[in-house]
């Protein structure tokens, strides 16, 4: 029988997401279901104290594999366009910890949904694991319908090799943040030769933003030639559904969310374009502007319903200002 469990990728910043993923996986997938932590750096002690108490996650720790994936990404970004430009080049690398999550193709798991770690489980997924049966990469989110300029892979490049229709390429464009996929995929002679397809013959133009995992990973997707199924595609309309905090309305039954429309089943939330600061923030009980915000506080604190917060302070000006300017200040860096 072949082995199924689940994979995210955590470092102590993110320790409260990390703790209402994990609560509600074990509320809305399953209790026992073996899920390993991907570190996303070496800032991991508060996380790995949590892991402890929880028998059925443990720390992926297969540093070959974290090595071999680094290495891989460094060298094709090192080869991209924009690094070609002088002062780039002098730039640290940033975001190598977002290329561990393809540590998941090399993990003890047959068959595996990886989450990322600002997202909440919203249902089970035994449909998952069924089209994996037939397919090798399983998404669900709406990349597909991004304008042309904004899509993950460039796709006047892509088309203007004649492997590919602009349709085609399309429809197989996605995100990174959930996905069910194999172990196995993208081993060595496979990933081999994908690299020398970006650097050798310059197809790492093809992926318009710079370091950039999710561009990436729809690259290796793409050119891999294996089947793919986005449930944001799939002829039954009850499985098309949204996903974004910030952007789909849902409908809270139970501290489940369902989609207004239809009030389809959601596999996740996923809280993107948020800080992990904001939800550190929120769980200290500030009045943090976050959407879907008691349904993230249902789950941070599912297994201590003491420590939630039960009312929001707000966060006074100077406070607000100083917390704008840091974030403005990291971009700047």
């Amino acid at each position: 029988m072949q082995s199924r469990g689940l994979y995210t990728l955590a470092n102590d910043r993110v320790y409260d997401q990390l703790i209402a993923l994990l609560n509600s996986i074990e509320a809305n997938v399953s209790s026992n279901i073996p899920i390993l932590v991907i570190p996303f750096d070496h800032q991991i002690e508060r996380i790995t104290q949590e892991i402890e108490f929880r028998p059925n996650v443990k720390l992926f720790q297969d540093w070959n594999s974290i090595q071999r994936w680094e290495d891989f990404a460094r060298q094709v970004w090192t080869a991209h366009p924009i690094a070609q430009s002088q002062w780039l080049t002098r730039l640290p690398a940033k975001n190598i910890g977002l290329h561990r999550k393809f540590v998941t193709f090399d993990g003890p798991f047959d068959q595996f949904v990886f989450y990322d770690a600002d997202s909440l489980a919203m249902k089970p997924i035994d449909d998952i694991f069924e089209k994996l049966n037939t397919y090798d990469f399983v998404f669900n989110d709406w990349e597909h319908n991004k304008p042309e300029g904004q899509t993950a892979l460039d796709l006047a490049l892509a088309t203007q090799t004649g492997c590919y229709p602009e349709t085609q390429v399309r429809t197989k464009l996605h995100c990174s943040s959930f996905f069910g996929s194999k172990r196995g995929i993208f081993a060595e002679q496979e990933l081999l030769a994908l690299k020398q397809k970006l650097i050798d013959c310059q197809e790492v133009s093809w992926v318009p933003r710079w370091w950039d995992d999710a561009f990436l990973f729809n690259y290796l997707t793409l050119r891999s030639d294996r089947p793919q199924f986005n449930f944001t595609l799939s002829p039954n309309a009850q499985e098309r559904t949204g996903n974004c905090a910030d952007a789909d309305p849902f409908v809270n039954i139970n501290n489940v969310l369902y989609n207004e429309q239809g009030l389809k089943p959601i596999h996740r939330l996923h809280y993107m374009n948020y800080s992990p600061e904001d939800f550190c923030c929120l769980s200290k009980g500030e009045d943090i502007d976050v959407c879907y915000r008691e349904i993230f506080l249902h789950y941070r604190f599912l297994k201590q319903p003491d420590q939630e917060p039960k009312h929001l302070q707000a966060v006074n000006f100077p406070t607000q200002l100083g917390r704008y300017i840091q974030k403005i200040s990291q971009k700047l860096r």
